[in-house]
This record gives C-alpha cells, structure tokens and sequence, in this order.
C-alpha cells in the first residue's frame, strides 16, 4: 500500500503504475484542468497590442467575434469559441485552429470542436486568392455536416471583426461564459 503521505509515484514507467497511484495523481490533474479557462484568458489578454498590420489588436479581434456572435443568438458555448477561436494564435500561428480545437474539444460539442479546427481554412475564403492560393479550399468540406457551421462562423463573426469603430464588449463580460463552459470536461476518450 502506498499511503496518504504520498508526494510522487513510485513508478518510472507508466506501465507499471498501480491503481492507488492513479488514484493518487487524478485530483493533481483536476487541479490543472481547473486552471484551463485562467490559462485561456491569459493567453487572449496576451494578445492586446499585436495588431499585426491589421486596424484593431488580435484581443479586440476576439472581443468583437464574441460580441457579434453573442448579439446574433448564438448559444453561451459558441460565444466562448468565437472569443478563444484565434488564441492557438500566440502558441502556433501557422495552426492556430488546431491548437484551440484541441484545448478546447473536452469543453465543446462536435460541431464547435469542428468548426475551431478548420476556421482557418475557412477564413482563407477571404483572402487566399490575394495570395495566390485557392479561396474555395473550404469547398473540399462542402459535404460535412458542420461544413456551414463553419462558414457561418467565418462569414458573420470572424472576418467582420477588424472595426475599431465597432462598440465592443469588454472581456470581463465573457470570463463568466469562459468559466461555465470549460467548467466541466467531457471524456474525450469514449
């Protein structure tokens, strides 16, 4: 038996872990997992100041996708993903839609978790072909069950939310919505 006192694992590989060291690591885990949505707003207020040639910051880019979305009738967790959709941006800006789909997917349905993912692809709609690439590469998706989810996202909140005219709700009206919707994970493993 391990005991209460216990401070580490005794194993070095996870293959021989028992079931009271799991035990014993699970409400370790629950305390980062607790962290998520603190560690999710401090990475969009990171973001405050990194115009990167565009007319607002990436954190106001942020703030007026959830805004637009919230004042459109989208639900509490679809207004949480437009606020945390470009976040990925700070820790892998060439798959930033990746790296959010993937934090978020324990906290988010199906649809949302799909439409994370592939928003960077779909923004490309609106720019691509200035660059000498395909605008109509969402097309490939055009038979997925999320597929208009996606451009909707796209369409209505992400592109729109380059005004810095825009009357922009303030992140302290979204961290309640932040912390109700990744306050419980799912399992992602079922």
């Amino acid at each position: 038996m391990l005991g209460l006192a216990m401070e580490t694992v005794n194993f070095t590989r996870m293959a021989d872990g028992v079931a009271e060291e799991y035990a014993f690591l699970e409400p370790l885990y629950a305390q980062t997992r607790a962290r998520v949505p603190a560690t999710l707003l401090n990475l969009l207020r990171a973001m405050q100041g990194e115009r990167l040639g565009y007319r607002v910051d990436r954190y106001t880019h942020s703030l007026q996708a959830a805004t637009r979305a919230e004042r459109d009738g989208a639900d509490e967790e679809t207004v949480v993903c437009a606020l945390l959709h470009d976040v990925g941006d700070v820790l892998a800006p060439d798959n930033h839609s990746e790296v959010i789909a993937a934090i978020l997917r324990p906290f988010v349905s199906a649809r949302n978790y799909w439409v994370l993912k592939h928003h960077g692809l779909f923004q490309g709609y609106y720019y691509f072909h200035h660059r000498g690439g395909d605008r109509n590469a969402r097309d490939r998706y055009a038979e997925h069950p999320h597929y208009q989810a996606c451009v909707d996202f796209c369409h209505r909140w992400d592109q729109e939310s380059f005004d810095p005219d825009y009357d922009t709700l303030p992140l302290a009206h979204f961290e309640p919505l932040v912390w109700r919707v990744l306050a419980t994970p799912g399992d992602i493993y079922a």
